[in-house]
């Protein structure tokens, strides 16, 4: 092998020099690099090879101390070959690395160091599978692992999704006698949480004599990642102590779970946990994201000034994050001086700035952002498209939205998705063209789901198309619509519209238990700071009785001017008083009334909505707006409401 690699090469004096040239050029703005001198160069001995590669050299200079090895016969040098493995592995040359190792391995076994060292390279690979291989070498090669080696394979396992492996390595852990080992039983219990074998991570940690603050806060990201987070609560109490990653998890855990009052209370605490903890950038996007789902304005305003008081750099998902979060407040200029101060916005940026006027009912504002985008010449993705066509949607622009979607593929290279198509559907049928959509609908490469069926239903019902309602209705009733409780509802709501109980009943019928499933009216309103929660017939808050009472003053002071009680939504074949009281009590007239109590006059009202607004909550919002002098701003499930003087800026176009 020596001969061949001999061949052709140049001399050794010429290597040498030239590898001085290398050395100088790049190390010469350097100051913390030992001085090189000629006794370097004019020798080429094992000692000064050595020297050299402690120096950390590039890669061509490093290309040619490999060949002066070869021809000087240093190959068989272990520790020679093992600086040479370490320096090609920080250029991140893992090719040459693992051609070094496997000459390693063909004169002797490697020492368990350099087998943890290859072993650590492809553990961070997002193939890692090598790894796996080389650890099942190592212990074939009788060459013991140790601590470090089981930390490094079980990454690997975690990565290639193999739970399986995991299984081998913990048998290998337990035999060898590492398994009371600090580092490897916190490898353990995350690797176990990531494969949802919480039960075995709970056994780990309960088993180890010695645990740290990452033993505690894998076990309370593993419940926390998985849904359990009341059981992470729980652990989090018992914590001797907590960092940043502690509060991470747990603030991220809520936030996943949809408990964002609870995310922003652990926020709060962190900060006074430590005054030196600094929020880093994932707790910092959890905490504003929590404020952007409750429609916390105050909150999300003090964040954004505790990050500029402190003045902590603001990445990329940062400034995305709190874009969405004035946006989803209703503070869409607040967002949008946000992302014209930046200097170079990326995709994520302007999807999130598309996406924020495109909720407003603003397509145009969001176009002009589209054409900025392209204009730099940023590459829209997927959610991005999916933004564009939504504000085209709430807009009515038709023209320009069929343009965008049909092209997207062509310009682009974005082929259209199940939600590209849904909102394509949404575009025809809120415009009124029902007929188009529905062959849109039919034309679709891939089976039309639900959703899809779901919104060419809804604009059946807002445009009273009863015949191709009674149409689409007949595809509904092929799928399983009872696993799908939004398609269920709808169907119910078309059904009452025209008043057929015979078929509300039906749908409910088959629907059996899963009635009780149905996504309950939920509106939430910050006060002073403090997010108030209200769902449909609220008997909860602890202020209902007067709230009611401010309500049904509400009322009466609307019917004086003209308001009439739109009862169509009402799923149940009731008397019109009945229906009447039905829609009294919904959420965001709770909302409303517990705000025109507790704020001052003049003051604007923001509420968010986890439900589409109703038509009567619609109707009822513009004559409250006029008669109370009040700007009221409604975020809901598709979009934001703006309702000022008796009008709302929707147009009634949603």
């Amino acid at each position: 092998m020596h001969a061949r690699l001999r061949a052709g090469t140049k001399s050794s004096v010429k290597l040498i020099n030239s590898i001085k040239s290398c050395f100088c050029s790049s190390s010469s703005s350097s100051s913390c690099k030992p001085e090189l001198n000629e006794s370097h160069f004019m020798v080429p001995s094992r000692k000064n090879m050595s020297q050299l590669l402690k120096l950390k050299p590039p890669l061509i200079p490093l290309n040619q101390l490999l060949a002066l090895t070869i021809t000087q016969s240093f190959t068989s040098d272990l520790h020679l070959t093992h600086s040479l493995i370490h320096c090609y592995l920080s250029c991140n040359c893992i090719a040459t690395a693992r051609y070094l190792f496997d000459y390693c391995c063909y004169l002797n076994s490697p020492p368990t160091l350099l087998w943890n060292l290859m072993i650590r390279a492809y553990s961070k690979l997002i193939d890692s599978s090598e790894s796996i291989v080389l650890f099942k070498k190592m212990v074939l090669g009788f060459c013991c692992p140790d601590k470090y080696t089981f930390t490094f394979v079980m990454t690997s396992c975690s990565r290639q999704m193999s739970v399986v492996c995991g299984q081998s390595v913990h048998a290998v852990v337990i035999k060898i006698g590492y398994e009371f080992d600090l580092y490897v039983g916190n490898s353990l219990i995350n690797l176990y949480c990531v494969f949802v074998r919480m039960g075995d991570a709970q056994n780990v940690f309960d088993g180890m004599l010695e645990r740290d603050v990452f033993s505690w806060t894998s076990l309370v990201g593993g419940y926390a990642k998985h849904g359990e987070i009341d059981r992470a609560c729980e652990i989090f109490g018992l914590m001797p102590s907590y960092n940043e990653v502690s509060w991470t998890v747990m603030i991220s855990g809520f936030v996943g779970s949809g408990r964002y009052v609870e995310a922003l209370r652990y926020f709060h605490d962190m900060l006074c946990y430590d005054g030196n903890m600094k929020p880093n950038e994932a707790v910092l996007v959890c905490a504003l994201s929590a404020c952007a789902h409750l429609g916390a304005l105050d909150h999300g305003k003090w964040i954004h000034s505790y990050i500029n008081e402190f003045r902590i750099y603001v990445s990329s998902n940062i400034s995305t994050a709190l874009i969405d979060m004035y946006a989803k407040c209703g503070k869409i200029d607040c967002a949008s001086q946000v992302f014209y101060e930046l200097s170079r916005p990326d995709v994520q940026n302007f999807t999130s700035m598309i996406t924020g006027f495109s909720n407003h009912g603003l397509g145009k504002h969001g176009l002009r952002v589209f054409n900025q985008m392209l204009a730099k010449q940023v590459k829209p993705n997927e959610i991005t498209i999916l933004g564009v066509l939504n504000g085209c949607s709430h807009a009515g622009l038709v023209e320009e939205g069929s343009s965008i979607f049909f092209n997207m593929e062509s310009l682009w290279g974005i082929v259209p998705k199940l939600e590209h198509y849904g909102c394509y559907v949404d575009l025809l049928g809120r415009a009124g063209y029902l007929e188009r959509a529905f062959r849109a609908v039919k034309n679709m490469p891939m089976e039309p789901d639900i959703v899809i069926w779901r919104a060419l239903l809804s604009a059946c019902r807002v445009h009273r198309d009863v015949k191709l309602g009674e149409i689409i209705i007949n595809h509904i009733e092929q799928l399983d619509y009872s696993k799908h409780d939004g398609g269920a509802v709808l169907l119910s709501n078309l059904y009452a519209s025209l008043g057929r109980w015979d078929g509300v009943a039906q749908v409910r019928k088959v629907m059996g238990v899963r009635t009780n499933n149905f996504s309950i009216g939920c509106s939430w309103i910050e006060v002073n700071g403090v997010v108030h929660e209200f769902r449909v017939a609220d008997k909860l808050h602890p202020q209902i009785l007067e709230i009611r009472d401010k309500l049904s003053e509400i009322l009466s002071r609307l019917r004086i001017e003209g308001y009439i009680t739109n009862t169509i939504p009402v799923l149940f074949d009731l008397t019109e008083e009945e229906k009447e009281q039905a829609m009294a009590w919904h959420s965001e007239k709770l909302a409303i009334a517990f705000g025109l109590m507790s704020t001052e006059p003049g003051t604007s009202i923001r509420i968010v909505k986890n439900l589409r607004t109703c038509e009567d909550c619609h109707t009822a919002l513009k004559a409250i707006s006029k008669v109370f002098s009040r700007e009221i701003i409604v975020r809901d499930r598709t979009r934001f409401h703006t309702f000022q003087d008796g009008n709302c800026l929707c147009n009634d176009y949603w």
